[in-house]
């Protein structure tokens, strides 16, 4: 699978002269191939996407991840094409020449396939002595939860069935009520009953974390503990992750997988729900992974297995959570401290400091880190 990314110098001035200067000393001696159209398609080692690329001039280099490991690439414009073979230890450069006149400087690039980083580092610490916080949960009867419940008749909502049922239930219902939205961030009060109101008032979406920071507030609210979960890739240049909810189920006496955004939870086989902790480890040892069928985005995409085995495997490198699980966590406020604990594999970059502490400038919240080495102590079941 391709991925292009990059970015953009902005509001930079060149003359003239010194960005003819710059495009020639970047392009000289590189292979060229025209076009007219900025839509390109591109055969990834026998993967045909159609219009897949759009050119970028202003991106240099313009770059295109293949997880295709000495395998070949062809670039097909509307008038040429080029093929390159893959190198996994060197990039290969080229130029598209956009209506005989623009010079847009392309990279072929290797990366290895997310999942293949994820088996790697499979490798955690259980004796791991760092010593980090007792998870908390709030009580269902602290008052903003009380009227939680009874504002969005949450009792309704989840039915009548048993636990599973209802935790499904409350999924299904956020994941409808408020669409996702990445790109525009959450409104700025962080609790679930301003976040709903907010979002039915101005006809918008959330994010993922909104979406999971709501789902929390509900789980907690109906008595059933529960943490949203950030979930983290290896890359720490790789500003995109995924948040979900886990939460305990007291009936299989284990924590459950429950991602709103995509509608989505995981089994086995067997049909057995799954939590984060066994998801990642059945994709690192290829075992059967089920989503539930109805798994969606928005109502318009359904929910592949390329969710789990490339979305999910390159955001389950590791994992951060709040430390106390309540009603209202993340709205800013002067003073506020938000303590957070990460679970982070023996071969990460950052094993230290074991904690870490910084006020934000602008809100003064205060901002305390944990990590450990130790999954034992990070996925530890309620008490």
């Amino acid at each position: 699978m391709g991925i292009k990314y990059g970015f953009v110098f902005a509001g930079v001035m060149f003359t003239s002269g010194v960005l003819f200067g710059q495009q020639a000393s970047a392009t000289s001696g590189l292979k060229q191939i025209k076009a007219t159209s900025k839509k390109v398609s591109i055969n990834d080692n026998g993967e045909m996407k159609k219009d897949y690329w759009t050119i970028t001039p202003e991106l240099k280099p313009d770059v295109y991840v293949t997880n295709t490991k000495n395998g070949k690439v062809v670039f097909y414009t509307d008038k040429d094409s080029i093929v390159v073979k893959v190198n996994e230890k060197r990039p290969y450069d080229f130029v598209i020449v956009l209506n005989d006149t623009i010079k847009a400087l392309t990279q072929v690039k290797y990366k290895q396939p997310f999942l293949e980083v994820l088996k790697a580092s499979n490798v955690y610490n259980r004796s791991d002595k760092r010593v980090i916080p007792e998870f908390t949960y709030q009580d269902s009867m602290y008052p903003a939860l009380v009227t939680l419940r009874k504002e969005l008749k949450l009792d309704s909502i989840a039915g009548g069935g048993n636990e599973l049922s209802k935790i499904i239930n409350l999924m299904h219902w956020i994941h409808y009520l408020v669409p996702h939205d990445g790109q525009n961030g959450n409104p700025e009060v962080k609790n679930a009953l301003s976040m709903v109101s907010v979002c039915r008032k101005e006809k918008r979406g959330m994010n993922c974390r909104g979406l999971a920071t709501v789902l929390n507030e509900c789980y907690l609210a109906m008595g059933i503990k529960s943490r949203f979960l950030t979930c983290l890739p290896k890359d720490t240049t790789d500003s995109e992750c995924h948040v979900i909810n886990m939460v305990y189920s007291s009936d299989l006496k284990k924590w459950i997988w429950m991602d709103p955004t995509n509608d989505a939870y995981v089994m086995d086989e067997k049909g057995t729900l799954l939590g984060p902790e066994e998801v990642r480890l059945r994709l690192i040892t290829n075992k059967p992974l089920l989503l539930n069928p109805d798994a969606n985005w928005n109502r318009r995409l359904s929910v592949g297995k390329d969710y789990l085995s490339n979305y999910m495997a390159k955001n389950l490198y590791r994992f951060e959570c709040p430390v106390h699980s309540e009603y209202d966590t993340e709205t800013k406020a002067r003073g506020k401290r938000l303590t957070y604990v990460q679970l982070i594999p023996t071969d990460y970059y950052y094993q230290t400091p074991d904690k870490s502490e910084e006020e934000a400038k602008n809100s003064g919240v205060i901002f305390v880190e944990y990590k450990t080495n130790n999954p034992e102590w990070f996925w530890q079941i309620p008490k």
